[in-house]
């Protein structure tokens, strides 16, 4: 019999070792850790958003993706929605552009036309990334244009650099705002040759960033752009309810971690890519597709070639036997009988050499094959 949710959570907890993310703290270790900090840097705490460290760690951000302004807020879909909500006011028009498999239409209850009555267009493929060519496609006119780097859905794929300033260029002789979905940015520079997070957002009205992907906040995100913007939003974010009396702990979690993520996300990728292509990689294991093929990130997609219930058993049936945790719950995917699950390379794998890995990979997909009628 297959295990709750509840039973997996508790089973990967008992792990030994385990494949995707980085290590995390339980609430109490968090707590201890985020006094520590808070106390050795004599931490003062923000008043509904204004002052203390949150304003401190605003400025930091704002800096980094080349802003003038950033506002943090407690969750990516308020700060989404706040950007779409200015830019269609800005341009008095209720119509938007987004990729198919944008967060928005996807993981958001249609939060967008519910709350504000507005319209999603999608843009391009949801087999790639937007580019110049499908925002030539529109003939219709938009507020603004969301696009994601990288996109989750699709195994954090980007665009090409050239592929990236053409679309930029071409939203900037429109005259059309782009704003960008930058929840995993973080990961972006490695592909990008180490361009400077503000270099890859140049080209953006406005971004919004995560602080629990990837940099393990307790939750929170970031919205920055030029200053009339910014106070716009802190405006909406009031009306909104997200203007808490305090947020200094979720802005602090995520800033005593900010520097040490960022700086292990090069190494993260370059584990990514010799877990793809590497010796006993993952690329020859039968029965297994990777997307993409070569990875743009420290994340891609696993396919297998068994349905998501038999992978997710015999993942199971691996752990409880070798306390080895492999991947997070595997999905249908739309090819019958396959299905595919998400792999975030983070510090965890860098320990790790990739035969274990692949051997594990490999038991998987015989067991889960053999539990097929």
């Amino acid at each position: 019999m297959s295990l709750n949710a509840l039973q997996r959570a508790e089973l990967r907890r008992r792990c030994t070792t385990v494949v995707p993310g980085y290590p995390s703290l339980n609430a109490a270790e968090e707590f201890a850790a985020l006094a520590d900090w808070c106390r050795a840097r004599e931490v003062q705490g923000d008043s509904y958003g204004q002052g203390g460290l949150l304003a401190e760690f605003e400025q930091e951000v704002a800096a980094l993706l080349g802003k003038p302004a950033a506002c943090f807020m407690p969750s990516g879909v308020m700060a989404q929605l706040i950007a779409v909500r200015l830019h269609t006011e800005e341009a008095r028009l209720n119509r938007f552009g987004l990729s198919p498999n944008s967060h928005l239409l996807l993981h958001e209850e249609q939060a967008f036309e519910s709350l504000w009555g507005l319209h999603g267009v999608p843009v391009g493929s949801r087999l790639r990334p937007i580019v110049a060519a499908d925002l030539q496609a529109v003939a219709q006119p938009l507020a603004c244009l969301l696009v994601e780097l990288p996109m989750r859905e699709i195994g954090g794929q980007l665009p090409s650099w050239d592929e990236l300033t053409q679309l930029q260029a071409l939203a900037a002789e429109r005259g059309l705002p782009l704003h960008l979905d930058g929840a995993r940015l973080w990961q972006c520079r490695s592909f990008y040759e180490q361009r400077s997070y503000a270099e890859i957002v140049a080209g953006f009205t406005s971004v919004y960033v995560s602080f629990y992907k990837d940099i393990g906040g307790l939750s929170g995100a970031m919205l920055a752009g030029d200053a009339d913007f910014i106070a716009q939003a802190r405006l909406w974010l009031r009306r909104m309810g997200g203007n808490l009396v305090q947020q200094t702990a979720p802005a602090a979690s995520a800033w005593m971690r900010f520097e040490q993520r960022l700086a292990v996300q090069d190494a993260c990728y370059q584990r990514t890519l010799l877990l793809a292509e590497g010796q006993a990689g993952l690329a020859g294991v039968r029965g297994l597709r990777l997307n993409p093929a070569r990875p743009h990130t420290n994340m891609l997609h696993l396919h297998f070639d068994a349905p998501a219930e038999a992978i997710n058993d015999a993942r199971d049936a691996l752990a409880q036997a070798e306390g080895i945790w492999l991947f997070g719950n595997a999905r249908p995917s739309e090819v019958p009988g396959w299905s595919y699950a998400e792999l975030t390379v983070g510090e965890h794998l860098l320990a790790l050499d990739n035969a274990r890995v692949r051997a594990g990979f490999e038991a998987v997909l015989v067991d889960a094959q053999g539990r097929q009628p």
